[in-house]
């Protein structure tokens, strides 16, 4: 009876199959299409709503109509760090009395990256972001809020003449919050100061909040 010779890889070889399998896995999962979540937070007034919509569609409008609930949109199919990124992004109403509701609690859920846009010629609306930020870790179950993804926007930088918050004191908040500063812009939806930069950065922190949610 002849016997068959039978070859075992050795152990090297097996570490550098798995090595090239993991390569792989990873590499399908930056060029699938990802889609993130984003919410809107803030006082009335602060500029949510012509923020979302610069960034959207490019446009601005001096009429003020209050966000009645909330409202979304979507940004389809952007690039960023080489993966395609659909965005949708909601627009909450910013009574108190909504972020409290269920109607509220629901549209926060699943959500991936979360904006606290405040104004800077209107103290008060600073002063609320703690409030804003808390009630969102609390009704969306945020498992680890000092990684989760915020962006903090200090809005109407085209009314520099009115300012009430100094830059400084709002980079001090930023970096009291979590294990590391939570990114700060300073934008203007009226003149197109940093909205698409702001976006940018919020979609990227998440995709990397994601991708090591993955590999763990």
């Amino acid at each position: 009876m002849r016997y068959k010779k039978i070859v075992v890889p050795s152990r090297s070889i097996l570490v550098l199959e798995k090595q090239r399998y993991l390569g792989y896995i990873a590499a399908m999962s930056r060029n699938k299409k990802a889609y993130l979540k984003m919410v809107i937070l803030g006082e009335s007034g602060v500029g949510k709503t012509s923020l979302m919509n610069q960034f959207a569609y490019k446009k601005f409008s001096k009429q003020y109509k209050a966000t009645i609930g909330a409202d979304f949109t979507s940004k389809k199919e952007l690039e960023i760090n080489n993966r395609l990124v659909n965005l949708q992004i909601w627009d909450t109403a910013g009574q108190e009395r909504f972020n409290k509701s269920a109607l509220g609690v629901a549209f926060y859920r699943g959500t991936d990256a979360c904006f606290l846009v405040y104004d800077i010629t209107a103290e008060k609306s600073f002063d609320e972001l703690d409030r804003w930020r808390r009630d969102f870790l609390t009704h969306a179950n945020i498992k680890d809020p000092d990684n989760f993804p915020f962006v903090v926007l200090g809005n109407k930088v085209d009314r520099e003449e009115d300012r009430k918050v100094p830059k400084s004191k709002a980079l001090a908040w930023c970096k009291s919050k979590g294990n590391k500063p939570i990114p700060h812009f300073e934008t203007s939806a009226k003149d197109a100061v940093n909205v698409e930069a702001a976006f940018y950065e919020a979609a990227s922190v998440a995709l990397e909040r994601e991708e090591v949610e993955t590999e763990v």
